[in-house]
C-alpha cells in the first residue's frame, strides 16, 4: 500500500541528546488552514505554494486498507507568512479514482513526477497476485492542465515504485521501491537521465537502506537527501534522517532529532533554498487529523546539511570600442523568476497606457526602473575593470551591468555547484544619446501626475516620440546628440506645459533631469488623479490552468495596483476577472468570480482595506477577439482574453492637498 504504517518502534539513538540541544531554536507550526480530520502529508513546493496529498474528500470510494477515500493531490497558496492556505484540487487530469501520491517538479515547474496506482486508460492494472501497486509517472504542463501522463520505463506491475524526488538539474530521480534485490521491505533507489532515457534503478546501498522501510526521499539543492526510515534506530515509527550526497564520498546518516522526530510517524520533509524553513508530515499527538503537515523554522539550518554552496563570479567589463578595461561599472544581481524577469516586483515601474485617444480604458505596462532607482549596486568594478560577486549555486539570476554613457547589459546567469569559479566577460556598448529623466508634477504641492502624455519633438527632423508618465509621475528617454528638443507635457484637466533642451556641443557623460509642472484647470482634477469610471486592464496576473490561486511570485500588476491604492487611500475599485472561452460558460463564470476574490485577497494581505474593493466575475462574456466557443486559437490569443480589470469607482484626494494651519 502507498503509505507504510508500522507499530511503534522506540530505540534511543546514541547522540540524539546532542542533536536535540542544537535543535533548541527550531519552531514548529501546525498548518491548520489545510489540515483536516483526514490525512494530509507529503508536501512539495510549487509556484507560490505547495502541492500535497490528502484524503479530505468525504465522497467517493473508500480504500479498504486505509479506511479513507483514495489519496488525491491538492494545492495551497502561501500567505504572507509563508503558511499554506485555501486548499483546492490540484489537477482534474491527474486526480483519478485511485491513489495519487508524492510529487516532484523540475526547476521550471513545467514537468512533474508523481506516484499513482497502476492504471492504464482508467483501468487498474494488477500484478501476478492480483494486487494493484504504485508506479512512478511523469506529466508535462499543457495549456489546460497537466498532460502526456505516462509511467516511467523502470516500473514493474509486480512491485511498488513511489515517492519520486528530482534533483535540481533534472539528471537524477530518487524513489522508494520494494523491487527484489534490496536490503529490506522498501529501499531507496535512483535512476539517472542521460538526455534521452533513464538508467536502470540503482540501490543506495546499506549506508541508507536497512532491513526495514526507507521511504519518502527528498533531495535538496545542496545535495542532502532526506528520507524516513523504520530500520534505523530512532524515536519511534518512521523517523526523519539526512545523508549528504553532494561529494564524491557520501556523509553519514544523521537522525534529525526532536522536534522533527517523535514517537509517532514523521516523514515527507521538504526544505527551502536557504535551508532554514520547510515542512514535514506527522501523525503525532495534538494534530487536527491522522496525518498533518507541519511548518518549521530552523534559523541555524538542519543538522548535517552543508551550507548553501556559494559560487564566485568574476564580472569583467570591457569597452567595446577600444577593448579597454572599464572601472566604476555598477553590477546589480537579482534572482530570476520562471518567466525570465526579475523576481522582485519592486524593480518594475507601472505605466497606464490608453488603449486609444478617446478611451477611458488603460492597460497597465511594466518597465524596469532606471539603474539609479534600483538602489546601491551589488558590486563596482575596480581599476582592472573587474568585480567579484558571490552567488548561491543552482539558482537563476539576472545580472545588470551599467555605467553612464553606456547601454545597460541585462544577462541571465545560472551558477553550478561543480564550477566554483566563473568569469563573465561583458562588452559595454557606447550610447550616442543623452539620458533624460523627467517627472510630471502639479504646479502646487508638487504631487506626481500619473498617466501624463509626454511629447518629445526633435527640432532637427521634426520626429515626435510619445511617452506616458508612470504611476509615480516619472518618464525616461534618450535624446540624440546635436539637436534641440521641445518637450510637451499634457493631461486632461491640466494646462499643457513645455520646455526646451539642447544636446548640441554636449561633452562627457551627462544626463538631463527635468520637472514638468502642470497647472490644474480646477480643484476637481486635483482630487481625482484618476477619473472615476477609468478601467485599468491588468494582463500580467498569472493563474495555474483552471485555478483561482494567483502565482504571487508573478503578480507584478497586483503589486503595482497595491502601491497605487496605498498612494491614494480614498480610491475604491471594482475588480472584474475575465476568462478565455475554453470550458463551459457556467464553469468559467464561477472561475472568474473566484479569481476576482483571489485578487482582492492579495490586495488585502498587502494592506489595502477590504471595504475599498468590490469583486465581480465576467467569465467568458466579454471576449476581446475572435477566440469564442468552437474557434481554434493559439495560446497567445486565448491569453489576451484572460485578464483582470480594475474600475475606479470613487476617488477624492482632498485631504492630500489641504494646507494645515501653520503649515508651509
Amino acid at each position: 500500500m502507498y503509505r507504510i504504517y508500522t507499530g511503534i518502534f522506540f530505540l534511543m539513538l546514541i547522540g540524539l541528546s546532542d542533536l536535540n540541544a542544537q535543535n533548541a531554536a527550531v519552531t514548529l507550526r501546525n498548518c491548520t488552514r489545510i489540515n483536516s480530520t483526514a490525512l494530509e502529508f507529503s508536501p512539495a513546493f510549487y509556484g507560490n505554494g505547495m502541492v500535497f496529498v490528502t484524503t479530505r474528500k468525504r465522497t467517493g470510494e473508500v480504500d479498504k486498507v486505509t479506511g479513507e477515500t483514495y489519496f488525491e493531490l491538492f494545492y495551497a497558496d502561501f500567505d504572507e507568512d509563508g503558511m499554506p492556505t485555501h486548499p483546492e484540487p490540484f489537477s482534474a487530469e491527474l486526480n483519478s479514482d485511485r491513489h495519487e501520491g508524492q510529487v516532484s517538479f523540475n526547476k521550471s515547474s513545467d514537468k512533474m513526477f508523481f506516484s499513482r496506482n497502476n492504471i492504464s486508460k482508467g483501468v487498474p492494472q494488477a500484478g501476478k497476485d492480483d494486487t494493484v501497486r504504485m508506479r512512478v509517472y511523469e506529466a508535462f504542463k499543457g495549456p489546460y492542465d497537466w498532460e502526456r501522463v505516462r509511467p516511467l520505463p523502470f516500473n514493474n506491475l509486480n512491485y511498488s515504485y513511489m515517492h519520486p524526488s528530482l534533483n535540481y538539474d533534472g539528471t537524477r530521480l530518487f524513489f522508494a521501491s520494494n523491487m527484489p534485490g534490496g536490503y529490506g521491505k522498501m529501499d531507496i533507489y535512483f535512476v539517472d537521465w542521460d538526455g534521452t532515457r533513464w538508467s536502470e534503478p540503482i540501490n543506495l546501498g546499506p549506508e541508507v537502506n536497512t532491513s526495514g522501510n526507507e521511504v519518502f526521499p527528498y533531495i535538496h539543492d545542496n545535495g542532502g537527501l532526506f528520507f524516513a526510515s523504520t530500520g534505523l534506530r530512532g524515536l519511534g515509527g518512521l523517523d526523519l534522517y539526512m545523508i549528504d550526497l553532494s561529494g564524491a564520498e557520501w556523509g553519514k546518516v544523521v537522525n534529525l532529532g526532536q522536534p522533527y522526530n517523535s514517537k509517532a510517524d514523521d516523514f515527507g520533509l521538504i526544505l527551502d533554498k536557504e535551508s532554514t524553513r520547510g515542512f514535514f508530515s506527522s501523525n503525532r499527538n495534538g494534530g487536527a487529523g491522522k496525518d498533518d503537515i507541519y511548518a518549521f523554522e530552523a534559523p541555524a539550518g538542519l543538522q548535517g546539511l552543508k551550507p548553501v554552496v556559494q559560487v564566485s563570479l568574476r564580472v569583467a567589463a570591457i569597452d567595446e570600442e577600444n577593448n579597454a578595461a572599464m572601472p566604476n561599472v555598477n553590477v546589480r544581481v537579482f534572482e530570476r523568476s520562471t518567466d525570465g524577469l526579475i523576481k522582485d516586483g519592486n524593480t518594475y515601474a507601472a505605466t497606464l497606457v490608453p488603449t486609444s485617444d478617446q478611451s477611458q480604458e488603460l492597460i497597465m505596462k511594466l518597465n524596469r526602473k532606471s539603474d539609479d532607482e534600483l538602489g546601491n549596486p551589488t558590486a563596482v568594478t575596480g581599476r582592472d575593470g573587474a568585480a567579484t560577486i558571490s552567488l548561491a549555486a543552482n539558482r537563476e539570476y539576472v545580472i545588470l551591468i551599467s555605467k553612464a554613457g553606456f547601454k545597460t547589459q541585462e544577462l541571465s546567469f545560472f551558477p553550478k555547484a561543480q564550477t566554483l569559479k566563473n568569469t563573465l566577460e561583458v562588452r559595454m556598448e557606447h550610447i550616442n544619446c543623452m539620458p533624460l529623466h523627467g517627472i510630471a508634477l502639479t504646479d502646487k504641492y508638487d504631487k506626481p501626475i500619473p498617466n501624463a502624455k509626454i511629447r518629445v519633438i526633435s527640432n532637427c527632423n521634426g520626429k515626435e516620440v510619445l511617452l506616458t508618465s508612470s504611476l509615480d509621475g516619472s518618464f525616461e528617454y534618450c535624446l540624440d546628440l546635436g539637436c534641440t528638443y521641445t518637450i510637451w507635457a499634457e493631461k486632461y484637466g491640466f494646462k499643457p506645459t513645455q520646455t526646451q533642451l539642447s544636446t548640441e556641443n554636449v561633452r562627457g557623460s551627462r544626463s538631463f533631469s527635468i520637472s514638468m509642472r502642470l497647472a490644474p484647470i480646477n480643484d476637481e482634477v486635483m482630487r481625482k488623479p484618476l477619473a472615476e469610471g477609468t478601467i485599468i486592464v491588468m494582463e500580467n496576473i498569472y493563474y495555474d490552468f483552471n485555478k483561482a490561486a494567483i502565482r504571487t511570485s508573478d503578480a507584478r500588476d497586483l503589486e503595482a495596483l497595491t502601491r497605487l491604492m496605498l498612494k491614494y487611500p480614498t480610491m475604491e475599485v471594482e475588480l472584474g476577472a475575465h476568462t478565455d472561452s475554453r470550458g463551459t460558460s457556467e464553469y468559467n463564470m464561477q472561475l472568474s468570480i473566484r479569481r476576482a476574490e483571489a485578487a482582492k485577497e492579495f490586495l488585502v494581505r498587502k494592506g489595502v482595506a477590504a471595504n475599498r474593493i468590490r469583486t465581480t466575475g465576467f467569465g467568458e462574456t466579454q471576449i476581446r477577439n475572435h477566440c469564442k466557443d468552437g474557434v481554434d486559437c493559439v495560446e497567445k490569443d486565448h491569453q489576451f482574453n484572460r485578464r483582470t480589470e480594475v474600475k475606479v469607482l470613487k476617488i477624492n484626494e482632498t485631504a492630500l492637498y489641504e494646507v494645515k494651519p501653520g503649515g508651509n
